[in-house]
């Protein structure tokens, strides 16, 4: 489906984690501080309302492969590569190893075209995140055979599907496409306060029919949402 002139600007959205080179540890304190001072200058001065959310968060202690991870949002794939590299030029910047990076795009549902559950993503392909502790991430591929079903069958499926998220309110869902963009075709993003609730969620949804179709859905990163400033101290 094409952009139409009702529809929203659509977003363009990276998912990257970083892990920290345990070198940096052993710094003098001075040095340390003035490298989390650096790079927290160049995070904050890229923050623009309404061109370019950054959402921070920890993962020390979650995962032995990240350590950090950025949530970014905005317009251009210019401004996205910009600040990277500013952000690998920074003192800190150069002990933090890129292991996980995701990219995406926002678009109009293919299968929800007004879906008004509370909680939940924007269907027109508009992404307003950043209230919930938690954020739970993975990049997503489907098996060749689901795009060979017709609409109603794969429709019926995620109509089941889509049921199931219902059971949850307290779990937010942000649906991303990578089509043509990156290797995955999607990148979920769940936002919650509560853990236990989306344990519940994927295992349920692991029964229904859509399940079948899924081809990868890792790797999944655990995150706790932090300031910028919080997010760089978490690194030690």
């Amino acid at each position: 489906m094409s952009q139409t002139n009702d529809s929203p600007r659509r977003q363009m959205v990276t998912f990257t984690a970083y892990k920290l080179d345990p070198a940096w540890r052993v710094l003098p304190e001075e040095q340390r501080q003035k490298d989390r001072e650096e790079l927290c200058r160049v995070l904050t001065g890229w923050l623009r309302p309404g061109e370019m959310w950054i959402l921070p968060y920890t993962m020390v202690g979650l995962r032995a492969d990240a350590d950090i991870l950025l949530w970014r949002i905005c317009y251009t794939l210019e401004d996205l590569q910009q600040m990277s590299t500013e952000m690998s030029s920074t003192g800190l910047g150069k002990y933090l190893r890129t292991s996980h990076s995701f990219l995406s795009m926002t678009k109009r549902s293919t299968y929800v075209m007004e879906h008004v559950h509370e909680g939940q993503a924007d269907s027109r392909g508009t992404l307003v995140p950043g209230k919930h502790k938690y954020l739970f991430i993975y990049p997503f591929v489907k098996a060749r055979e689901w795009y060979r079903l017709n609409m109603p069958a794969r429709q019926g499926m995620m109509n089941e599907h889509i049921a199931v998220g219902h059971k949850y309110p307290r779990v937010k869902l942000n649906t991303t496409y990578s089509f043509g963009l990156d290797d995955q075709e999607f990148v979920v993003a769940f936002e919650s306060d509560y853990p236990e609730d989306f344990v519940d969620l994927v295992m349920e949804l692991r029964e229904t029919d859509a399940s079948r179709y899924t081809q990868r859905d890792t790797p999944i990163f655990t995150c706790i949402h932090q300031s910028v400033d919080g997010m760089i101290a978490s690194l030690g």
